[in-house]
């Protein structure tokens, strides 16, 4: 039936039991199955991480800046990664850092909530945020 028309039989679905054929342009059914990856690959939502780097001795002038501009980041629906470098010596101040940290959290809470706790990774300690509602652009 597919020479008569000159089209292709295309197999849909091979492990149905019998499987499923169907006679079309084989070229015409490529480009639509990309045409609807695409399409679903445009409507997936876009996770945009900011960084956000403190010092273990961060004063209150820069942490209320980056306290601003996390706000900002979490208003506009991304999420924070917020982290310590501890350089050197510094790392004898883990404490100090990671109550940098939960303070920074604790400000930020109306705007986002917390995905992990602090956490130590080599000489960052770590913390994540994540906006409580994404405002679409």
């Amino acid at each position: 039936m597919a020479d008569e028309l000159e089209l292709d039989l295309v197999e849909i679905s091979p492990k149905a039991d019998p499987p499923v054929c169907r006679i079309t342009d084989y070229q015409k059914f490529l480009y639509q199955q990309k045409r609807k990856q695409k399409e679903l690959k445009s409507k997936a939502v876009k996770v945009i991480v900011k960084e956000i780097r403190f010092g273990p001795n961060t004063d209150d002038h820069d942490y209320n800046f980056k306290l601003k501009h996390a706000q900002k980041f979490l208003s506009e629906g991304a999420k924070v990664k917020a982290y310590v470098f501890f350089k050197g010596r510094s790392i004898l101040f883990k404490e100090q850092g990671e109550i940098l940290l939960l303070r920074f959290a604790q400000d930020l809470e109306e705007y986002g909530k917390v995905d992990q706790l602090p956490k130590l990774e080599g000489k960052r300690m770590i913390i994540f945020l994540s906006p409580k509602k994404a405002v679409k652009k």
